[in-house]
C-alpha cells in the first residue's frame, strides 16, 4: 500500500458484464435508434416506389457485382469479429487482435468498393427521387461503417495494450454488437436496392 492508501499492483475491478453492463444497454439504445432511422428510409423507398409511374428503379435494375462483393465482405467481417470475441472470452488476446485486424481491413475494402460503386452510378443525389433515396440510404450506412471502424480501431489499440482478458471484455462485446448491426443494415440495403428490382421489377 502506498501513502495514498492504494494497493499497488492490485488488479482492477472487473465491473458489470453482459446484460448487467450499462454500456450494453446503451448500445442497445443506440442500435434501436439507428434501426428506426433505416426503417424510415426503407419505408420511404417502398412508399415512393408504389407511387412511381414508369420504370422503377429508373434505368432498370442496378448491377450486382460490387454490391454482392460488399455483402460477402461485411458478412465475413461479422464472422471474423465473432471469432475474435470468442477468443478473448477464453483469454486469447492474440486471437482477438487477428479478428479485429482482419475485420478492420475488410471494412476498409468495403468503403473503397462503395466509393467505386457511387462513382459508377449514372445519377447523383439530386438527379431524381430514386437517386436521392439511394445516396441518402447508402450514405448513412457508410457513415455507420466509418463509426464502426473507429470503434474497432480503438478496441485494437486497447487489446494491444493488454486491457482485455477472459474476465474483462465487455467493451469488445459491445463493439461487436455495433458491427453486427452495420452488417444487418447492409443486408437490408442490398435486399431492397439491389436484389428486389430483379425479383419484382417495376
Amino acid at each position: 500500500m502506498n501513502d495514498a492508501g492504494i494497493y499497488q499492483g492490485a488488479a482492477l475491478p472487473v465491473g458489470s458484464k453482459g446484460r448487467l453492463s450499462s454500456g450494453w444497454w446503451g448500445m442497445c439504445t443506440v442500435i434501436a435508434t439507428e434501426a428506426a432511422l433505416f426503417a424510415y428510409l426503407f419505408f420511404s423507398y417502398f412508399y415512393i416506389a408504389a407511387q412511381a409511374h414508369g420504370e422503377w428503379p429508373p434505368g432498370g435494375p442496378p448491377k450486382l457485382l460490387i454490391a454482392v462483393i460488399d455483402t460477402i465482405i461485411l458478412v465475413a467481417g461479422s464472422f471474423t469479429m465473432m471469432w475474435g470475441e470468442r477468443g478473448i472470452r477464453r483469454g486469447n488476446a492474440r486471437r482477438l487482435l487477428w479478428g479485429l485486424g482482419v475485420t478492420i481491413a475488410l471494412g476498409a475494402i468495403f468503403l473503397v468498393l462503395q466509393s467505386i460503386e457511387w462513382r459508377s452510378k449514372p445519377y447523383s443525389l439530386s438527379t431524381n427521387v430514386y437517386g436521392s433515396l439511394y445516396f441518402t440510404t447508402t450514405g448513412f450506412h457508410v457513415a455507420h461503417v466509418i463509426v464502426g471502424l473507429l470503434i474497432l480501431c480503438a478496441l485494437f489499440a486497447w487489446t494491444a495494450l493488454g486491457y482485455f482478458g477472459a474476465r474483462r471484455h465487455s467493451a469488445v462485446s459491445i463493439g461487436v454488437m455495433y458491427w453486427h448491426f452495420v452488417t444487418v443494415v447492409w443486408i437490408g440495403v442490398f435486399a431492397i436496392y439491389y436484389a428486389m428490382p430483379y425479383v419484382a421489377p417495376g
